[in-house]
C-alpha cells in the first residue's frame, strides 16, 4: 500500500503554538503566505480584495491563488485583525479544494524575545523572527545588546526599508509579539524604549497605523511611517535623514 500524499499547508497570521507543533510532529511542508513567495504578482489579488487593504492581506491572496495549499490555518482573532476574518471568507469562495482553518490564537505563555533584542543585521533578525512561526522550541543562546534605535511595528512586506537601521536595532510593536508567539498581547505591542531614536512603522490601510502614531506621538523622538507595497526612495530617505539626524552610527 503506497504513502498518503502529504498535505501542503499555508499559514496566516501567527497560529496558536499547539497547532504549529501538531504540523511539525507531522513533518509537513508549511508555506507562510504572509510573506511574498517568489515572483508572485500581487496584481493576482485585485479582483479579491479592494486596494484599501494592506499589502500583507492581498499577498497572502496572491501566494494562495497560485501556491492552493491544500489546507490555510489563518489567524481571524485579535492576534491578526479584522480584515483576516474577512479574507478568510474570501479565500473560502475563491479556492473551493483548500481547507480554511480559522484559528484565534490566544496563547499567553511567552516564548521569549531574543532576537528582538540581539545584535544582529535587521533585515536577518526579521527573517529570522518571520520564519520562527514556524519553530515549537525557543532558542536561549542569543545574548542581548545594548539598543541605540528601535524599530516599532509590524514586519514590513518590503525588507528593505529595514537595510538602513544600524545592527543595534532593538525591536519592538506586534513583531515583538510575533517571536514572543503572544499576538493578541496588546501590553507587550504598546512598550517601547524613550530612551532610542525609533521608527514606529505600519502597512498603509493597516489599522495598526493609528496606534503606531499615537505612540510616536507620545515617545521624545520618534519617526512615523506607513507605506504600502514597496518602500519607495521618500521612504528610505526618511528613515535614513532620521538616523542622522539622531546621530545613530549605521
Amino acid at each position: 500500500m503506497g504513502k498518503s500524499k502529504k498535505l501542503l499547508f499555508g499559514i496566516v497570521g501567527v497560529p496558536p503554538l499547539a497547532v504549529m507543533a501538531e504540523l511539525a510532529a507531522d513533518g509537513s511542508t508549511i508555506v507562510d503566505l504572509d510573506e511574498p513567495q517568489g515572483k508572485i504578482d500581487l496584481e493576482t489579488a485585485s479582483p479579491f480584495l479592494p486596494r484599501v487593504y494592506c499589502g500583507i492581506l492581498r499577498t497572502v491572496i496572491a501566494n494562495s491563488l497560485t501556491i492552493k495549499p491544500d489546507v490555510i490555518y489563518i489567524d481571524t482573532g485579535a492576534g491578526k485583525c479584522d480584515c483576516a476574518v474577512h479574507t478568510a471568507t474570501v479565500l473560502e469562495d475563491i479556492l473551493p479544494q483548500t481547507t480554511i482553518i480559522r484559528t484565534k490564537n490566544q496563547d499567553s505563555t511567552g516564548f521569549g524575545t531574543p532576537l528582538c533584542k540581539a545584535k544582529m543585521d535587521l533585515v536577518d533578525k526579521m527573517s529570522a523572527i518571520t520564519s520562527g512561526v514556524q519553530l515549537i522550541t525557543p532558542d536561549d543562546d542569543i545574548q542581548p545588546c545594548s539598543p541605540t534605535a528601535g524599530f516599532w511595528g509590524v514586519p514590513p512586506r518590503d525588507f528593505s526599508l529595514l537595510s538602513f537601521f544600524p545592527d543595534t536595532t532593538h525591536i519592538y510593536g506586534w513583531a515583538r509579539c510575533m517571536e514572543n508567539k503572544t499576538p493578541d498581547n496588546i501590553e507587550m505591542e504598546c512598550h517601547y524604549n524613550p530612551d532610542i531614536p525609533t521608527v514606529f512603522f505600519a502597512q498603509s490601510f493597516c489599522a495598526k497605523t493609528a496606534l503606531a502614531r499615537h505612540l510616536a506621538n507620545k515617545h521624545p523622538y520618534a519617526l512615523y511611517l506607513d507605506c504600502d507595497v514597496t518602500a519607495g526612495n521618500s521612504v528610505k530617505a526618511k528613515i535614513q535623514a532620521f538616523l542622522e539626524l539622531s546621530g545613530v552610527k549605521v
